[in-house]
């Protein structure tokens, strides 16, 4: 267990620990989407902590997605990520988004039928992100393509009923209000993660944590580079 000081020093961190990995580098073509580096987020705009695309986890998450990248690769699937490791003050940009009520530009894409009020309320925004302690990943599937199509082109993601960060009951894993196809789909996902060691979130078909996860009281603050 880590002492309130451990967690203290991990907050004001300001370099990547030893302990973590650019996922890339260790997950043979795991496709990178960071939606916070950019604009293509329910805030509509680049997130505090964000200055590069990249996909930081705890070595052995990395480690643990990569068994999975393999596991998927044999059923012609693989993975992308949007989100991996969350700086607090990325948290904390969310938090201050939250609380302006009149800054709905995104909602009709990503919370259409979600007062804003009761984000908060309903647990979609919260002060803390088990995202910055480093083994929590935001990811979804995409289909490997074929030796006739050219190594640039961008893989496909497949059906999953919603898009990333779609704050509704829509999102649940468990949901049937979305396609037969998208619930095989999100199956898949979840299974797979499962057997690489992850565990799934009930409200979030793309949100998985390690078991076991090397800092599970820490919480990091290092921006992404």
């Amino acid at each position: 267990m880590f002492s309130p000081v451990q967690v203290s020093l991990a907050q004001t961190q300001a370099q990547m620990p030893a302990g973590f990995v650019d996922a890339a580098a260790v997950v043979d073509g795991l496709a990178v989407d960071m939606r916070y580096f950019g604009e293509d987020n329910f805030v509509g705009a680049r997130i505090d902590g964000y200055e590069g695309g990249r996909c930081l986890l705890s070595r052995p998450a990395a480690t643990a997605l990569a068994r999975v990248q393999q596991d998927l690769a044999a059923q012609g699937y693989g993975l992308k990520v949007f989100d991996c490791y969350r700086p607090t003050r990325a948290v904390a940009h969310f938090v201050r988004w939250a609380r302006d009520i009149k800054d709905v530009k995104r909602k009709d894409d990503f919370y259409p039928e979600v007062d804003k009020r009761d984000l908060f309320r309903l647990g979609y925004i919260s002060n803390r992100s088990g995202h910055s302690r480093g083994s929590t990943v935001d990811l979804t599937l995409v289909r490997l393509a074929s030796g006739h199509v050219p190594v640039d082109v961008a893989p496909v993601e497949v059906d999953m009923g919603t898009r990333f960060d779609f704050f509704g009951v829509q999102s649940w894993p468990s949901s049937s209000a979305v396609s037969v196809e998208a619930q095989a789909n999100r199956k898949t996902l979840a299974t797979a993660m499962r057997r690489g060691g992850f565990m799934p979130y009930d409200k979030e078909w793309w949100h998985f944590t390690l078991r076991g996860e090397p800092y599970p009281n820490s919480y990091f603050n290092f921006v992404v580079k």
